[in-house]
């Protein structure tokens, strides 16, 4: 990744997330375009819009699972693919990343977790190893954190003991036990059984309604976007055609490119 080719602007100081002028290629292919979003901490903010339209690549950039071609993404007051340097801002090194990588959780559409270990090992792994903690404190969180999931009785089960939902549900436990300063959602529901979404999205209702967190969540759920977010962005090739509270954007979309989306995606509904 080469320093960012812009004047860097500082981290705004009312923003937890934002994306500064961030473009992504693969080669030829543009997946994010000069990219600007600041999500306010304790925000959620549900991000949808076609396939292909880079919505999955922003919460791949910011789990620093991919680095962005150009632009900044600033977190917590840091940016986090660079170092600062006098002036200017440089490639991050690994120790600058594991660190930022530390305030941010994930939940993917596929359920990662690891099969050779039970389910309170699984949420408790990353504590002990990645956060120091000791393996009592960490076992009675993730016996918190599993309670409030609805698992707590399956706490010495394996993966593929669980049903989708239940694997999901460990998975958004897992990535609360690192206690991140935001949680993104990458289609938390769509490699589940239509029975089951019920109960994943039963839990994120319940996460964002606590208040305190920041979340992103990617989603082709509208209905719950609608329900739980203060503020929905629908991408298109790359851009946020179009970001505002839920109400407006369900029902009185401004632009013509987001009108078509919804209906096409509310009448398949």
């Amino acid at each position: 990744m080469p320093p960012s080719s812009h004047t860097p602007r500082s981290a705004p100081s009312d923003a937890l997330v934002s994306f500064d002028n961030v473009t992504k290629r693969y080669g030829d292919l543009v997946v994010l375009d000069e990219l600007q979003i600041d999500v306010a901490p304790g925000e959620k903010v549900a991000i949808i819009g076609p396939s292909g339209s880079g919505k999955s690549t922003l919460l791949r950039l910011l789990m620093t699972l991919e680095p962005p071609t150009d632009g900044v993404i600033w977190v917590d007051g840091e940016p986090l693919w660079h170092l600062r340097k006098g002036d200017a801002l440089v490639p991050a090194n690994d120790k600058h990343l594991h660190q930022m990588r530390m305030k941010i959780g994930m939940v993917f559409q596929s359920f990662n977790l690891f099969p050779h270990m039970t389910v309170l090992r699984n949420v408790t792994e990353a504590p002990i190893h990645v956060l120091g903690m000791k393996k009592a404190e960490a076992e009675a969180e993730a016996r918190e954190l599993l309670q409030m999931v609805g698992l707590e009785d399956k706490i010495g089960a394996y993966p593929g003991q669980l049903s989708g939902g239940q694997q999901q549900r460990v998975g958004i436990a897992r990535a609360l036990a690192l206690q991140p300063k935001v949680m993104l959602f990458d289609e938390p529901t769509s490699a589940l059984d239509p029975e089951l979404v019920g109960e994943v999205l039963g839990v994120i209702r319940q996460l964002a309604q606590q208040g305190n967190i920041t979340m992103l969540l990617v989603t082709h759920e509208m209905r719950f976007a609608r329900e739980i977010a203060d503020r929905v962005a629908f991408f298109d090739k790359g851009k946020i055609v179009e970001a505002g509270p839920p109400e407006e954007i369900f029902t009185e979309p401004k632009q013509e490119r987001t009108r078509k989306f919804l209906k096409a995606v509310l009448e398949a509904g």
